[in-house]
């Protein structure tokens, strides 16, 4: 089966990325920083540690992951042919449920991770996802 091909807007993709990342940055700093190293069982030490070391490395591997969540958005925005912000929202929710929120469901059920752990995470790709979406869905 091929897929049809379609045009994206490139930076309409990095813009996405970055704003992922940005929102990546306050969602797991001030939003919810405390709550979810408490539910990760992750210490402040440990966050010390990782920044001495230098997170170059998981900061770009990150991004990279942003940029070709944002990337394989844009194609599901132009095949869903999203023509406003409700269109894209519905057809993120649709992926986040069909995808995210059932995978990292095992999470729960087989790490013993909290509810509020899966929430945290799990929302955090819901709003992300979303805000790609109408960037993209914007800049068609």
């Amino acid at each position: 089966m091929a897929f049809p091909d379609v045009q994206v807007n490139y930076l309409a993709i990095l813009v996405s990325a970055i704003a992922s990342f940005v929102l990546g940055w306050i969602w797991y700093g001030p939003l919810f920083g405390k709550t979810w190293m408490k539910e990760s069982g992750i210490t402040r030490q440990q966050i010390a540690q990782a920044k001495k070391k230098g997170m170059t490395a998981q900061f770009s591997v990150a991004f990279i992951s942003s940029l070709v969540m944002a990337f394989i958005l844009a194609h599901f925005v132009k095949y869903a042919s999203t023509a406003n912000y409700t269109e894209a929202i519905s057809l993120v929710f649709w992926l986040w449920l069909g995808f995210i929120a059932t995978i990292m469901l095992g999470s729960i059920l087989w790490e013993g991770k909290s509810f509020k752990l899966y929430l945290i995470n799990t929302l955090y790709h819901l709003v992300s996802l979303a805000i790609m979406a109408m960037i993209l869905t914007a800049w068609q």
